[in-house]
């Protein structure tokens, strides 16, 4: 395990931005971006459960040449408020909230992890025509028949404890859907950002109850083929959650014309154990739809 924080790194985090609030049905929604170019396209970075922004901005700032870049955070998550409530179509709300206030326009790719990729799914679903395409990042859509030997929709977060100080609550970060990665820099990075104080110590910033205050639906294979937008799919090769089954499965719903990228010796959380052959990968999609035409017939 490499605790050791390479030049990349360090240079990447240290590139400026901006910390903005929106308010969303109510709800003040926090979210971070790089850069102000009117004359380039927006890029939307999206988190999954239990995440926050910062996921994010260790990997933002690679994309800068070409576009605008932001990093939410949803509702119940990071340094936005919580909801007493959550629906896919509010998440949905909330990312072209965001767009919104950042001044992007329809030329704008949304790209989600894990529970994001979900959210982004719907952010394509219901507002096709405010922008250009969505990247799914090892965001599963099963067969309506497929069993999982791990359920991801039960939610693998635990009541959160609160820590006298601030070192204890930090050593007890942990990925969630559990895995080990090498990169211990980006955990403590993240896991720094994860943090809140209150009266009484210190706890995590999502909202622990979220998961009982959500449903999800069935259907997602349904909304996947009706996605009227670009689409691709980026996954970690190694991810439990992203067998070759549900990889065939995907390719079958879409169509050949939508990128299927594995990412080598990744798992679920493949940006934390891959970092730069995600932005490689992620980078040649994108440059791929800035210079051709969608080929998708439902588009």
């Amino acid at each position: 395990m490499s605790n050791e924080v390479p030049g990349w790194f360090a240079r990447a985090v240290e590139v400026p931005f901006a910390s903005r609030r929106v308010t969303v049905a109510g709800v003040a929604i926090h979210y971070l971006a790089w850069a102000d170019d009117a004359a380039k396209p927006g890029l939307v970075l999206v988190h999954g459960n239990g995440a926050h922004a910062h996921w994010w901005s260790f990997l933002a700032p690679f994309f800068l040449e070409d576009y605008r870049v932001v990093a939410i955070d949803l509702s119940g998550a990071g340094d936005s408020d919580h909801r007493d409530h959550y629906t896919p179509e509010q998440f949905a709300d909330e990312v072209l909230a965001v767009m919104r206030d950042a001044g992007f326009g329809t030329d704008t790719v949304v790209v989600g992890h894990s529970f994001g990729g979900f959210i982004t799914l719907k952010t394509g679903l219901i507002y096709p025509e405010e922008l250009s395409g969505i990247v799914l990042v090892d965001s599963a859509v099963r067969p309506p028949d497929f069993k999982w030997e791990r359920d991801p929709r039960r939610s693998p977060i635990k009541p959160k404890r609160v820590y006298p100080t601030f070192e204890q609550a930090h050593e007890r970060f942990r990925l969630m859907p559990p895995q080990d990665c090498k990169n211990q820099y980006i955990l403590d990075y993240i896991g720094r950002h994860s943090l809140r104080q209150t009266d009484t110590g210190w706890t995590w910033k999502f909202d622990d109850g979220m998961f009982r205050k959500f449903e999800f639906g069935d259907n997602m294979h349904e909304e996947l083929a009706r996605l009227q937008c670009r689409v691709g799919v980026i996954y970690g090769e190694d991810s439990y959650l992203f067998s070759q089954d549900i990889a065939d499965f995907m390719f079958k719903v879409l169509d050949e014309s939508v990128p299927f990228i594995a990412i080598p010796e990744a798992q679920h959380h493949l940006f934390l154990d891959q970092p730069l052959a995600f932005v490689s990968a992620l980078r040649a999609l994108l440059a791929e739809w800035r210079h051709s035409k969608p080929h998708r017939l439902n588009v």
